[in-house]
């Protein structure tokens, strides 16, 4: 499997804004609708990547876990389904319910909200602050399919509970690893 680092946003970028159909509960959701109080996650994920497959329990554990604290997650698939069919939006829909997904499941269909966050990789990782302020982008941890790393989500938790804590977040980030985004061919 072919591993694809993130790119880094700047920190401090303002959050793009998006609106995009809920693959779980078919309703067109905005960013400002989805905020939250102290922070916002955006994730880019996808139904099939082995790295996404590796972190998706302690996604929906994160969530559970943070979101009472105010900080929401929102999860975004962009890759291109004509190619990759088992990242369709009713496949997503399959796949929100399985795992219990406690945040959307957004599908970027034309690919636009993936390049104004110049995500990657799956998964892609984005905290903001309640400002939707980017101050983490970067890994969940060191933690890879095969590689006997314990997967503890270390490195966004620590952005998390400083954001929380109004502490400062670290500026060493580590990109995330994923596969690349399913871009569309440009013909």
């Amino acid at each position: 499997m072919a591993q694809t680092p993130s790119n880094m946003l700047p920190l401090n970028t303002p959050a793009p804004h998006f609106e995009l159909m809920d693959t779980a509960s078919d309703r067109l959701l905005a960013l400002p609708s989805l905020k939250g109080k102290k922070g916002t996650l955006i994730m880019f994920i996808c139904n099939h990547c082995p790295f996404v497959l590796h972190v998706n329990p302690k996604l929906v554990e994160l969530a559970h876990s943070y979101q009472p604290k105010g900080i929401a997650f929102v999860a975004i698939s962009s890759n291109d389904v004509e190619h990759y069919p088992q990242d369709a939006p009713e496949r997503m829909k399959t796949t929100a319910k399985t795992l219990g997904y406690p945040f959307p499941y957004l599908y970027d269909a034309s690919q636009e909200v993936a390049k104004a966050y110049e995500a990657a990789c799956t998964p892609d990782f984005f905290l903001f602050d309640g400002q939707l302020k980017l101050v983490y982008r970067g890994q969940l941890d060191d933690s890879r399919p095969g590689n006997d790393k314990p997967l503890s989500g270390r490195d966004l938790v620590d952005a998390m509970d400083a954001l929380l804590e109004g502490r400062p977040i670290s500026g060493n980030q580590k990109p995330s690893v994923g596969c690349n985004i399913k871009w569309k061919p440009h013909w």
